[in-house]
């Protein structure tokens, strides 16, 4: 039976982004930005190492939101909807088509070890649309090996291979920031990645000059800067996000022993640590009408949440 870990079971008790932090994160001084972050990603620590049932829906709900604002930058138009669209309506085998092979890139950084491969990487370009030669692959591999030895804090590691990226690739921003939070987790040496900077691209941290709403791209004046303040908000989301996942899941877990359906633990496990699961989900041990038939069941129990607002080809998810 799956069971809540007693040190994540209690939203009240999650770690949270201090006020103090956030309140300060409009400052002007460079110093104070990266203490801001320190605090910000001290709290995260806490939860990037836990390993929660409702871990797995967290990153992926992380990734969503990541592969949504990469939509924005790559100039398309779908968002966290049409990203889940493309993903889970795609058939078995087939490509999940441009929008939705950039969410399983971020689907991919939250899922495996923050390692950087030139397998990896060839794969992970492919998914974002670019392409590079082995040896450009192989010289970026080294690029964030430098990088992620070097003495500098999490957040300016970070901010160096962007920028790095940049440098070499100016069309691949994309690619920047997925590394950036790949090498902010072996800064950290967390077990695996969670998506957060891409989704602070557009937000205010970013922005050289807020009237006119100019973005600091990777390697700009201010960059580092932007980094650890967009590092403070994408925490505080982030912790956000997992107190409110932890509530839907100690739901979800407390109405498990009234499920009579055979295949329940298989669509319980899914729901923990997927970001949605098909409402006409098939098991070894679970017809499409019985699936359909306990998916209701758990909506009906506020265990689950309906996420296409379709009245077919529904989305379920925590």
């Amino acid at each position: 039976m799956i069971r809540l870990d007693p040190a994540t079971a209690n939203p009240s008790g999650l770690p949270t982004v201090p006020d103090w932090a956030l309140a300060a994160c409009g400052g002007h001084s460079d110093a104070s930005a990266a203490f801001q972050a320190g605090a910000a990603l001290a709290s995260l620590h806490i939860l990037a190492r836990a390993q929660p049932a409702w871990a797995g829906a967290w990153r992926q709900r992380l990734a969503l939101k990541c592969a949504a604002t990469s939509m924005r930058l790559a100039g398309r138009a779908e968002d966290e909807a049409g990203l889940r669209d493309a993903w889970q309506l795609c058939p078995a085998g087939a490509a999940p088509g441009p929008a939705g092979a950039v969410f399983g890139a971020w689907r991919q950084l939250a899922m495996e070890p923050p390692a950087a491969s030139a397998d990896r990487l060839e794969k992970v370009v492919d998914q974002l649309g670019l392409h590079w030669d082995d040896t450009a692959l192989a010289g970026l591999c080294k690029e964030i090996e430098e990088v992620a030895r070097s003495p500098r804090p999490a957040p300016f590691a970070a901010a160096a291979i962007a920028a790095r990226v940049v440098a070499m690739r100016p069309d691949a921003e994309l690619l920047a920031w997925w590394l950036a939070d790949l090498v902010l987790a072996q800064s950290l040496r967390w077990p695996r990645p969670l998506p957060l900077l891409m989704a602070q691209a557009f937000g205010l941290s970013v922005r050289a000059d807020v009237d006119r709403g100019r973005r600091i791209r990777p390697g700009e004046e201010g960059f580092e800067r932007a980094v650890c303040v967009a590092l403070v908000q994408a925490a505080a989301d982030a912790c956000r996000l997992a107190a409110e996942l932890s509530r839907r899941a100690e739901q979800l877990l407390a109405v498990a022993p009234k499920l009579r359906a055979k295949g329940a633990g298989d669509v319980i496990f899914l729901l923990l640590n997927e970001d949605a699961v098909s409402g006409s989900l098939t098991t070894k041990n679970l017809s499409r009408f019985a699936a359909r038939r306990l998916f209701e069941r758990l909506q009906h129990l506020e265990a689950v949440r309906e996420l296409s607002g379709r009245p077919t080809f529904r989305l379920f998810g925590l």
